[in-house]
């Protein structure tokens, strides 16, 4: 039989091939790593000359198979690790071969992720945020990039509807104040809060006069942190807890890139916002400056203010980056004053005052350096300074209804603030076994005031004139002035620590320890009048009061994660809360203070559950106490003539206790779990705080059992947000129950049948609801927005002031329309 030719070929190569595979050989081989012997996971094995790659399994072992007998060259890569390169004999019949590597431990560049934000749901702070421990606390994070609201009037009954149980008084259409509480705290200037710009104190004394007169734009926010009673520890000895504005940062990838917003709204409202910023080399910037003014929606509320802030870093080296950021901010506003009962409810726009002016300065400062020690461990340098001012010039008598005119002297309030500051916090990770780690942070802070604060008597007449004159008997009805400094110091250390027992469980302990020094100095002097109103005598008083104390406050939280969706958290802090200048001497013709006025201590605590569920619900729940101490608050009482006033005092013990809730439902994705995201968006939230607060001890037993001011037992907001393609547009509604101004709980203020007597700053505030309505429409560079303020035009109030800008019931605003147009490249 003969075959063809192409067949004995093909059984020649058959048999060829087969020869070749008889003298092929395969390699096996362990990886381990050299200090530890661990195995090393996921290693890439390449052959020198060949296509062939292994990998590692979880044991650290690796095949290679059909590799030709004799020496081969094998190199091994793995991240972290230092490459290998090494050769072997084959064929290595029946052993193992191991083979070790160097870990590799090297300080990277810095890399910046940026990942758009989302726009479901609220945010909350990570358990570590740069150099700052954040576990088992109660936090919030706005971002007003994601919400449909009026941002050029920094309307913050909008901008923070979705953090639940606050009380928000509302003073004037530009926002230039903000006044926030929560859980029974006053709302006065957020002065229950540390408030912060940055990470840095912003207020014109975190200790002696923590109130905010500079609010930072809305507009040049990026994220606004907010976290409970628990950030006592690291943030200072107050009730309320950590509201820090963490404004834009400079544009990583642009060397020029610019944001212009125009509004204009009701009453002669425009606010124009500007930012240019952008990174060249190593050095990266941003600024903006906001220009705002407005006519007021009563009489006699005209303001114009104007902010410009300037935010340098540099990349001094691969692991040190150091930054410098300055602020201004001035504003002149006119005062319309407060009104009485009756006059609120005759007309709720009138103004019976005509030449009561407010002037703020504000000159903010910062240095920082940020220094990267090792992959593990952080340090964080930051120096920090205020030179600012605040004047307050106009009528302010005990009888709201009394009249003015212009021949009359008027009172001048006048502060000056002069603050330098420095805080030092080193954060490090660490492993304590397998399953075992931590988390360290340890820092220092030291703080020292000199403030100025005069008070007499101002000129007569209409205008912003802030200076002081000599009091004339025929012209003035004021029968005191004051001249005081309050130099002041604080020093500081805390330490908190995370411990991870395993993925799901964590325990935070942390210590504070304390020294503050106050010290009041200076003189007040009293006029004695005959019955013609002639000046008689005038008596000089001077007084020196000093208190020095230290002590050390702790606190614990707990955190347990059943899943990665889904958190159980539990924190209990003390608290701590210094007597404030004014609280030392400050002459009101409606206020008296108890000289012998202590600070404030007590606890807070939170027990709560947070998560979401699916991509259609996020939610946060929980439960609080807080327990003061020592609670410093104000009372009606009578003099000797019966007339009323209010006495600042230690009126007693206080417990609040209260249900915060807040979810937020995608109801798209909800109705239809199975669509993916498309054009459409429609998302609703809802936010109710429950509290029940009561006086359980105090020296006046007529206190006892009284509701605590500013609580109202029903707190809720609620909304919905929807969208198709570029346009977007929200609802919002809010409710708040009745609350009281004082801690006798007065129904109504004194001698309302009597007008001229009648101070209106006692009495309760009423229950109010407001609805506010945004759109928006974005395309590539241009966006446009369309926003109305009190939809139903509601009348209401959220304030007795006892002085500036009253005193008496301050009106809020009613209906108002906004139009912004931004553009951006």
């Amino acid at each position: 039989m003969r075959f063809p030719v192409y067949s004995v070929a093909l059984v020649a190569s058959v048999l060829s091939s087969f020869a070749a595979v008889a003298q092929q050989a395969s390699l096996q081989g362990r990886v381990r790593e050299a200090t530890t012997g661990q195995p090393v996971v996921g290693c890439e094995v390449y052959v020198r000359g060949s296509r062939q790659i292994a990998r590692t399994d979880s044991a650290g072992l690796f095949t290679l198979a059909r590799l030709a007998p004799g020496r081969q060259q094998l190199q091994f890569s793995s991240i972290g690790h230092e490459s290998l390169k090494t050769e072997v004999a084959l064929p290595a019949v029946g052993s193992v071969l191991d083979f070790t590597l160097t870990r590799r431990d090297q300080q990277l560049q810095e890399v910046t992720v940026r990942v758009p934000q989302g726009r479901f749901g609220p945010q909350r702070l990570r358990e570590v945020e740069g150099t700052a421990i954040f576990a088992a606390k109660k936090s919030d994070v706005i971002v007003p990039d994601n919400l449909v609201a009026n941002l050029a009037t920094n309307n913050a009954r909008q901008v923070y509807a979705r953090v639940a149980g606050l009380n928000i008084w509302e003073s004037d259409q530009g926002g230039l104040q903000l006044s926030i509480g929560g859980r029974g705290l006053d709302p006065n200037r957020t002065s229950n809060f540390n408030v912060r710009q940055n990470n840095y104190d912003i207020s014109a004394d975190a200790l002696g006069y923590p109130e905010s007169y500079y609010t930072p734009p809305v507009e040049a926010i990026k994220r606004i942190q907010l976290v409970r009673g628990a950030a006592s520890l690291q943030y200072g000895t107050q009730f309320g807890g950590l509201l820090n504005f963490e404004l834009r940062a400079p544009e990583p990838d642009k060397t020029v890139a610019v944001v212009s917003r125009q509004t204009v709204g009701s009453y002669g409202f425009f606010n124009s916002f500007n930012s240019v910023s952008g990174t060249v080399k190593k050095l990266s910037y941003y600024t903006f400056v906001q220009y705002k003014r407005g006519d007021g929606w009563r009489p006699n509320a005209h303001f114009d203010s104007k902010t410009a802030y300037a935010d340098l870093r540099y990349q001094l080296t691969e692991n040190v980056k150091v930054g410098l950021q300055v602020t201004h901010m001035d504003y002149l506003a006119q005062q319309p004053g407060g009104l009485s009962d009756a006059q609120f409810a005759r007309n709720a726009r009138q103004s019976n005052r005509e030449r009561n002016w407010f002037a703020v300065d504000w000159n903010l400062f910062n240095a920082s350096a940020d220094w990267k020690l090792t992959p593990r461990s952080n340090l964080n340098l930051t120096t920090f300074g205020l030179v600012a001012s605040r004047k307050s010039l106009g009528y302010r008598p005990n009888f709201v209804e009394r009249t003015d005119n212009d021949a009359q002297q008027r009172e001048l309030i006048s502060g000056d603030f002069r603050n330098l500051g420095a805080e030092a916090r080193y954060l490090t990770r660490y492993e304590l076994g397998p399953s075992k780690s931590g988390v360290l942070l340890v820092g220092t802070r030291l703080y020292r005031g000199y403030n100025h604060s005069l008070q007499g008597f101002g000129p007569a007449g209409r205008g912003a004139d802030f200076r002081f004159v000599e009091p004339v008997a025929a012209l003035s009805t004021q029968n005191s002035s004051s001249d005081y400094r309050f130099p002041n110091y604080n020093a500081a250390a805390f330490l908190e620590n995370i411990f991870y027992f395993g993925e799901k469980f964590s325990v935070t302990p942390g210590l504070r320890v304390e020294y503050i020094r106050t010290r009041a100095e200076g003189s007040y002097k009293v006029i004695d009048r005959d019955l013609a109103n002639n000046i008689d005598t005038i008596r000089q008083y001077s007084q020196v009061r000093t208190s020095p104390r230290g002590f050390v406050i702790g606190g614990l939280g707990v955190s347990y994660k059943p899943t990665e969706q889904r958190e159980l958290y539990a924190n209990v802090s003390q608290n701590y809360r210094s007597i404030t200048f004014s609280d030392m001497q400050i002459v009101n013709n409606s206020l008296v203070i108890d000289p012998n006025l202590q600070d404030e201590r007590g606890y807070s605590a939170d027990l709560g559950l947070r998560g979401e569920q699916g991509q259609w619900l996020t939610y946060d729940v929980s439960l609080f106490a807080l327990l003061y101490n020592n609670r410093i608050g104000e009372v009606q009482t009578y003099d000797a003539n019966n007339v009323p006033f209010r006495y600042r005092s230690n009126i007693g013990r206080a417990l609040i206790l209260g249900l915060e809730s807040y979810a937020e439902v995608d109801m798209l994705r909800l109705l239809a779990p199975e669509a993916g995201p498309g054009r459409w968006r429609w998302s609703t939230f809802g936010n109710l705080a429950l509290i029940r607060s009561r006086y359980t001890a105090s020296d006046d037993q007529a206190i006892v059992g009284n509701q605590v001011e500013f609580v109202p037992v029903v707190n809720l907001k609620t909304g919905m947000q929807a969208g198709y393609g570029p346009f977007k547009a929200s609802v919002q509604f809010t409710y708040l129950a009745n609350q009281f101004s004082e801690a006798t709980n007065s129904p109504n203020s004194p001698y309302v049948a009597n007008p001229e007597r009648n101070s209106a700053v006692v009495g309760v505030i009423p229950a109010y609801h407001i609805l506010d309505t945004s759109v928006s429409w974005e395309r590539r560079w241009l966006k446009l927005e369309g926003s109305v303020n009190n939809l139903a035009n509601a009348i209401y109030f959220t304030r007795r002031a006892t002085g500036y800008p009253g005193p008496g019931i301050l009106p809020s605003d009613g209906r108002s329309f906004f139009l912004t147009a931004a553009v951006k490249w």
